[in-house]
């Protein structure tokens, strides 16, 4: 894998980790005892976006993985 590629990717990985972690932290489970007309975002589209960005993120450590040399 060219350097720049490498170096692309690592950004992008820690990119995705962000935003995972900001998704995670905004707690839809919290917002089970607030009547839905007072949600800043719906809890099942912040599920759907954690679920993309573990997609993501997978994909990421994929191809960086296949940029490694193997080990043996």
């Amino acid at each position: 894998m060219p350097a720049d590629e490498g170096e692309f990717l690592q950004e992008f990985h820690a990119e995705v980790e962000e935003e995972l972690d900001a998704a995670r932290s905004s707690r839809p489970a919290d917002l089970v005892d607030v009547p839905p007309a007072e949600w800043l975002f719906d809890p099942t589209d912040v599920e759907r976006q954690e679920v993309g960005l573990r997609n993501v993120l997978a994909a990421v450590e994929a191809l960086e993985s296949d940029g490694r040399p193997d080990d043996g």
